[in-house]
């Protein structure tokens, strides 16, 4: 189903221009696009040096929002590429006044033109579309692609944080990990049974519990 579009998108979206960057991607091609560096100044936007964690397709923004407020000594950056569902995340930003959270509008294949090479310390995967179809697998956020990516803009021992509902998807993605490198550090195949102390429910989690689905997480650091 196609979304319609916010009313008065692009007069929020310049209200909220203060703690967002969006991405000019006229160039479509996106290692030219990421080779041209356009490096965050994190010590400016957040006026200090502390960690950085990166979430990579935020949506609404409540993972973010809330992990922020529990991690007021942690910096986060939230990455969605479609500004109608970005909206939301920046307003509630806004409105809640959370100092240490910056938005980036833009697609996971140029996330190494904003950041430097091990300048985040964890990235948060939340329920990625899973894409089952085989001719997809290359868009899959876990796809040895994007774990190149990450890898890169991660510090040595950083890690990745995986959640989804999809089985499929997770075994994929633990694969990937492997053959990619990663330390598989702890994996959950049923987080409702064994939650993990800290780990803020996102907004498609909460109603995948209640439909009684199975939600599988996986954390994989860089060795």
């Amino acid at each position: 189903m196609r979304m319609h579009k916010k009313s008065r998108l692009e007069e929020r979206l310049e209200a909220c221009g203060d703690i967002v960057t969006t991405a000019n991607l006229s160039d479509k091609n996106m290692k030219r696009a990421s080779a041209d560096k356009e490096y965050l100044p994190l010590e400016t936007i957040f006026g200090n040096d502390n960690p950085v964690r990166l979430e990579v397709g935020c949506g609404k923004g409540k993972f973010v929002c809330e992990t922020a407020k529990l991690n007021p000594r942690t910096n986060f950056i939230a990455c969605e590429k479609i500004s109608n569902v970005l909206i939301e995340a920046l307003e509630r930003a806004k409105e809640e006044k959370i100092r240490n959270v910056y938005f980036l509008n833009c697609a996971a294949e140029v996330l190494e033109k904003y950041f430097k090479e091990g300048s985040v310390e964890l990235i948060y995967l939340n329920f990625s579309n899973p894409l089952p179809k085989e001719g997809y697998k290359k868009q899959r956020l876990t796809h040895p692609r994007f774990l190149e990516i990450y890898k890169k803009i991660l510090k040595k021992g950083g890690c990745i944080i995986q959640k989804t509902d999809d089985k499929a998807f997770y075994e994929f993605s633990r694969q990937s990990f492997e053959e990619a490198g990663f330390k598989i550090a702890e994996v959950c195949e049923d987080l409702a049974a064994n939650p993990v102390a800290g780990d803020v429910e996102t907004e498609h989690e909460k109603r995948f519990k209640e439909a009684g689905k199975k939600i599988y997480r996986i954390r994989a650091e860089v060795k």
